[in-house]
């Protein structure tokens, strides 16, 4: 039995300010008592000698104490965005280099212009000729006020020789204490697309400016860190970078109290060519996890190089098929019925009532009124979604079904559906077998949705939303897609480079499973690069406060590149993963025995025949659905058994008996 690790959570740091000298300070406040009674002597005195109609002064009012810090854009004093057109010389990396205003602008970042990142929303500077759009961070006091839940830094770097660069700041609370962050950010030209928010294809030289210029694609990153959110933030100290430089563009905050939480979501895989879609309506299926009254849905232009327009948009209950059952709702976003959405952006609809329950179907409806020739897309979609034809027009609003006669088997824009006021989300991360590669399609047989399933039966159990982003193919360490472009390849960016978005930018996300790893080492990652990418992971998960669970690695002979060396690494993965039970260092709360719940007894290094999907890696849905059913429900939901405490781990004997 893998035994669940307890008491690892740790409280965010805080100082309190001790009296130095206590005796020193009590001698002080002698003094001082003596000298205030002599004043009182004096003043009484001279208060019998005025004439007495005298009438006492007014106290001066006080005025109250600054703030700590300026406001971030008071801050501002670089310049490091410059026009194609323009003879000015602009320098951001020290080597007359500059980011294009045109660039920037074609990707849909217009001067002042909001844009939402990792679930927060930030100001594009205005970066008109002559103004000062960036600073390099050195340890300047940035003003904050309220509660939040997480900071985060448009921001890029240079001057490291193409290194990343790093540096330590600090978020300081009004009551005194402080929490320190590290930001570590890729360089401008050299780092990974996979990593950035938003990749330029040119930038402007001292010799050469707008596209083709010597200096390739260039890029912006989003850098998020947790905030606690129980307590008042002051002030934030930016980082002081000791090689290279840090270059802030824009700071946000995602406040505290949302109320939201993720119903259904899915990760974006690639960036890959489609229809081309024009004048056409898309109507994509998403079933509901958690439950509510409020809705709203997330669209994301991952990985893109320009803007998409969607014309309209809706959300309805679904009937048979592609009709809705009832009427369709009709979205806004900032209170319009369309949207633009930025290159690398995201966006949120306006909520809107509607009782959406837990395990119920629905139908999200997105209008392209503009040509689109190539779309951010989740490709291995394990439902079927529908066309309307082109030249259609907008749809949105159908109830009948009848004119979505094409099919659609991915998931383009739709990230996420969000409701308001659920218990929390289960984040499920990992490759195929999360996606649900080989179920039965529009069977809702994932282990995830097998997962959400058991927890909505139990009614002594809250019913929080279990979120499926796992993406097929997907390795922990290495990216598969490489982040720009357009690709042929739908396997997607590392688990490491997407989690910022995928996870930590999930509205109410409270609990991490990971299960991944196989893929890295079938193409030859060694196996102390994944336990390290895994336990990275679990760490940036406990630093938000989320409870975290890893699962062992299922095994894959007979599969063509799962040769014995790639057995002997997954042995590996896994004797380390079951070390971690029971170790109060380890990052992970519990670790999953899923390979003990797969593998066949006769032959450790093979799936149950009765599991096997037929190509020797992914289970079946029997499979799929004897690992959902091997998770303790108590133990997830943090919950005590009666007669003890909650276990967090898997009996690799007994699949299925976990409550």
């Amino acid at each position: 039995m893998v035994e669940e690790r307890r008491g690892r959570r740790r409280a965010r740091p805080g100082t309190r300010r001790r009296d130095p000298d206590p005796r020193g300070r009590w001698w002080a406040r002698a003094v001082s008592a003596v000298l205030v009674g002599v004043a009182l002597v004096t003043v009484l005195h001279a208060t019998t000698s005025r004439d007495v109609d005298a009438r006492p002064t007014e106290p001066v009012p006080q005025e109250p104490a600054a703030p700590p810090g300026r406001p971030f854009d008071s801050l501002l004093d670089g310049t490091g965005i410059s026009r194609d057109t323009s003879t000015a010389e602009v320098d951001l990396d020290g080597a007359g280099n500059s980011l294009s205003a045109q660039a920037l602008a074609a990707a849909g970042w217009t001067p002042g212009r909001e844009v939402t990142l990792l679930g927060t929303a930030l100001e594009v500077p205005d970066y008109a000729p002559g103004r000062p759009d960036h600073l390099v961070a050195d340890g300047q006091e940035v003003r904050l006020h309220g509660r939040h839940e997480s900071l985060t830094f448009l921001v890029t770097a240079t001057g490291a020789a193409g290194a990343p660069v790093a540096g330590t700041g600090r978020i300081v609370y009004t009551d005194g204490g402080a929490q320190p962050f590290t930001l570590t950010v890729p360089d401008w030209a050299g780092g990974p697309a996979g990593d950035a928010a938003l990749v330029l294809p040119y930038a402007n030289t001292a010799d050469r400016r707008g596209p083709g210029s010597a200096t390739g694609s260039v890029r912006l990153y989003a850098r998020s860190v947790p905030a606690d959110p129980g307590r008042e933030v002051s002030h934030v100290v930016l980082p002081d970078a000791g090689a290279g430089s840090l270059h802030l563009f824009s700071l946000g905050t995602r406040p505290a109290d949302h109320g939201w939480t993720g119903t259904w979501a899915r990760a974006t895989s690639a960036y890959m060519e489609v229809g081309p879609w024009q004048d056409q309506t898309l109507r994509l299926p998403v079933r509901s996890t958690a439950g509510g009254h409020r809705v709203r849905i997330r669209l994301d232009n991952t990985f893109a190089a320009g803007p998409v327009t969607v014309g309209a948009a809706s959300v309805a209950l679904r009937g048979t098929g592609a009709a809705t059952r009832g009427s369709a709702v009709p979205l806004t976003f900032g209170g319009r019925s369309d949207v633009s959405i930025p290159a690398g952006g995201q966006v949120y609809s306006d909520p809107v009532d509607l009782l959406l329950p837990p395990q119920t179907d629905a139908l999200v409806s997105l209008y392209l009124p503009d040509p689109v020739y190539a779309a951010p897309l989740h490709y291995a979609a394990g439902d079927t979604g529908f066309l309307g034809e082109p030249g259609g027009g907008d749809l949105t609003l159908d109830t009948t079904g009848a004119p979505f006669t094409g099919r659609l088997y991915q998931w383009p824009f739709l990230t996420g559906v969000e409701v308001m006021d659920a218990p929390g989300a289960i984040v499920a991360f990992g490759d195929s077998i999360t996606d649900g590669a080989r179920s039965t399609r529009d069977g809702h047989a994932r282990w995830p949705d097998v997962l959400s399933a058991r927890l909505h039966a139990r009614a002594d159990l809250p019913h929080p939303g279990v979120l499926n982003l796992g993406v097929a193919g997907n390795h922990v360490v290495s990216d598969a897609y490489p982040g720009e472009g357009v690709s042929v390849n739908a396997s997607g960016v590392s688990l490491l480079h997407r989690a910022p978005r995928d996870v930590f930018g999930q509205h109410g996300a409270s609990a991490l499973v990971l299960f991944a790893g196989i893929n890295d080492l079938r193409w030859g990652t060694p196996p102390e690069q994944v336990v390290a990418g895994l336990e990275d992971l679990a760490e940036q998960a406990g630093e938000r406060g989320m409870r975290v669970f890893a699962a062992t690695l299922g095994p894959c002979a007979g599969e063509v590149r799962c040769t014995a060396e790639v057995e002997a690494a997954r042995q590996t993965v896994n004797a380390h993963l079951r070390s971690q039970a029971g170790d109060p260092s380890s990052p992970f709360d519990a670790v999953w025995d899923f390979d003990a719940v797969l593998r066949d007894p006769q032959h450790p290094a093979r799936l149950l025949p009765a599991y096997d999907s037929g190509d020797h890696i992914h289970p079946g849905d029997a499979g799929l659905r004897a690992l959902a059913e091997s998770v303790d429900l108590d133990a997830l939901m943090g919950r005590p058994r009666a007669g003890g405490a909650a276990e967090g781990g898997v009996s690799g004997d007994t699949p299925g008996g976990g409550g």
